[in-house]
């Protein structure tokens, strides 16, 4: 069990527990549960396994994976009502899950040997493409395109952060982009960090 292996399980449990609770709010049955944790738990690392070719996938390679996100499914499914604020819960967590996830698949690349852009859209893949998935089956709108709030910004500066303390050692870069990505996610939230938005105007009229 290699370092980049805990944080692929680490970013699987987390997300899953996210795709759980999304499940609760949409007040599905506990087949719709464990379907929205395992699909939001390994979808942006099978995207990221996908695009660098690496076979086979890695919860093929190794089917605990999906018992971990079936797991976190069930606990979810009977202590979700415990929760006072579901939703706030699932913002902390995702943030939590895209600081692990983020530092895995940029992890991963780096060890492939890639190039820097492909570590950094390995991170953002990672990180981004497992919450957008289960959005979008919940017909919710997807953290990621939240107007102004930092997310994908937050996992591209976790990647620059793995390709710039790399040379230290990968558990130094897998801490870097961890709390480089989480830090930007959490104060996006709490202290309202955001982006300039694109704000149309109306066309000019003849004189």
């Amino acid at each position: 069990m290699t370092a980049l292996n805990l944080l692929d399980y680490a970013s699987v449990l987390i997300f899953a527990l996210t795709g759980a609770l999304v499940a609760s709010r949409a007040q599905l049955d506990v087949v719709g549960f464990v379907f929205m944790a395992c699909l939001t738990a390994v979808g942006g690392g099978t995207l990221r396994d996908l695009m660098l070719d690496r076979n086979p996938i890695f919860w093929i390679a190794d089917p605990t994976i999906l018992a971990v996100a079936s797991g976190a499914a069930l606990l979810v499914f009977f202590t979700a009502h415990l929760l006072e604020s579901r939703y706030s819960a699932i913002l902390w967590l995702d943030a939590a899950a895209l600081a692990v996830a983020v530092a895995a698949g940029s992890g991963i690349a780096v060890a492939q040997g890639q190039p820097a852009p492909i570590v950094l859209v390995m991170g953002v893949v990672t990180g981004c493409a497992g919450g957008l998935m289960r959005d979008v089956v919940a017909n919710e709108l997807p953290l990621v395109l939240k107007q102004g709030e930092l997310y994908v910004t937050c996992a591209f500066f976790g990647g620059l952060a793995t390709v710039l303390v790399s040379d230290y050692g990968a558990a130094e870069a897998g801490l870097a982009c961890a709390a480089v990505t989480f830090v930007a996610r959490a104060g996006s939230m709490a202290f309202g960090w955001r982006l300039p938005v694109y704000k149309g105007r109306p066309p000019r009229t003849k004189p």
